[in-house]
């Protein structure tokens, strides 16, 4: 029998499928190949090809985002977020290959180990109202900024074997195998990427996978890379202009203000002349998108695929070819009301999906999802 927890998260209420009762839900499995695979290519597509990693654009009224309303001011937040954003997390830097990288830490050194990779562009921080509730539910919880993001260093190449090595090595620093299992890798977006490609590299040092709203096209549609760059990042006068300025990549709408300032603070940093964004905008000059639609195949960790309900990244003709592509026993869960950016469209929702989904993972037999 498939487990339900029901949530109310605002106006919106989300009914979560639970992964706790693993070994019969496996059995009850259909055969992947009952799942209708519909290849009308979407419009979507034709949005999805033009995405920059860059939360601005040089002209004309997209140049604004919701935050130019609150003039620097902080939108209301919740209550609850405001308790999750107080347990400060430690923070450690670490290297890998010549790059400072930064980790933050929640929760106890021995507890089952829990690894959050944020999207392109984005940073750890997107995680610190997300990670204290983990951490609250018994686990050894670190989020890592990718070099060329966040508080973590830039690099002359990127590479996605050394992004990998940075996964690991977030892993060991922030001892997430220290209860002697392998730690599980939340992943969004593009951070699905590097985490299922450590599974592949590294299986034995992966316990499981979560990906979510990290979307695997089919042939002849894969995403490309944004533009590449030729200008270095704007320089904002004040703090308040790139507050107003910023806006999410894919381009969606949050009605969750308090999430998109919380998240914008993180992603400037004060430079000589103002303020500007924290990623390097040369990334994607030296590196392109890895084809994963043969690699999700060979996965030999538990694995559960999340997606938005109104995420057009991860529309029903994706997330239904992606049930083709996975190792038979995959979960796949879908967040009601969520775009994209689940964890800040439905934060509450997301936190009870992971927690289900972390607890049918860690009391899973440690032998490959195989059909």
């Amino acid at each position: 029998m498939r487990d339900k927890i029901r949530l109310c998260n605002g106006s919106a209420c989300a009914e979560i499928l639970a992964a706790l009762d693993v070994r019969s839900r496996l059995a009850q499995l259909p055969a992947l190949g009952q799942v209708e695979i519909m290849t009308e290519a979407s419009p979507n597509n034709l949005i999805r090809s033009e995405l920059s990693s860059v939360p601005e654009v040089s002209e004309g009224s997209r140049d604004r985002g919701p935050l130019e309303a609150y003039g620097g001011e902080r939108p209301t937040y919740p209550a609850w977020a405001l308790d999750a954003i107080g347990h400060a997390p430690e923070i450690k830097h670490f290297h890998v290959d010549g790059a400072k990288l930064e980790l933050l830490m929640w929760g106890t050194i021995g507890q089952p180990g829990v690894l959050l990779l944020h999207g392109n562009g984005a940073h750890a921080g997107w995680w610190s109202f997300i990670a204290p509730f983990l951490a609250k539910s018994g686990y050894r919880v670190a989020a890592l900024s990718f070099s060329g993001m966040g508080g973590s260093d830039w690099r002359e190449t990127y590479t996605m074997n050394l992004f990998a090595d940075e996964v690991l090595g977030a892993c060991d620093q922030a001892g997430l195998a220290a209860s002697g299992q392998a730690p599980v890798i939340v992943a969004h977006s593009f951070g699905g990427v590097p985490a299922i490609y450590t599974a592949l590299k590294a299986a034995d040092h992966v316990g499981g996978l979560i990906l979510l709203d990290s979307p695997i096209e089919p042939p002849g549609e894969e995403w490309k890379g944004p533009p590449k760059r030729t200008a270095p990042n704007r320089v904002y006068a004040t703090l308040n202009e790139g507050l107003a300025r910023f806006r999410l990549a894919p381009p969606q709408t949050c009605e969750n203000h308090w999430a998109l300032d919380h998240i914008a603070r993180g992603s400037l940093k004060q430079v000589e002349g103002g303020w500007t964004w924290q990623f390097d905008p040369f990334l994607w000059n030296s590196f392109s998108p890895m084809i994963m639609s043969e690699r999700a195949s060979r996965l030999q960790v538990p694995t559960i695929v999340m997606r938005g309900g109104n995420s057009f990244l991860m529309e029903d003709r994706i997330f239904n070819y992606m049930k083709t592509l996975f190792p038979a026993g995959t979960g796949f869960v879908t967040i009601p009301e969520a775009q994209h950016h689940l964890l800040l469209d439905q934060p509450l929702a997301t936190i009870a999906a992971l927690e289900s989904s972390l607890a049918g993972i860690y009391i899973l037999p440690k032998t490959p999802m195989r059909g």
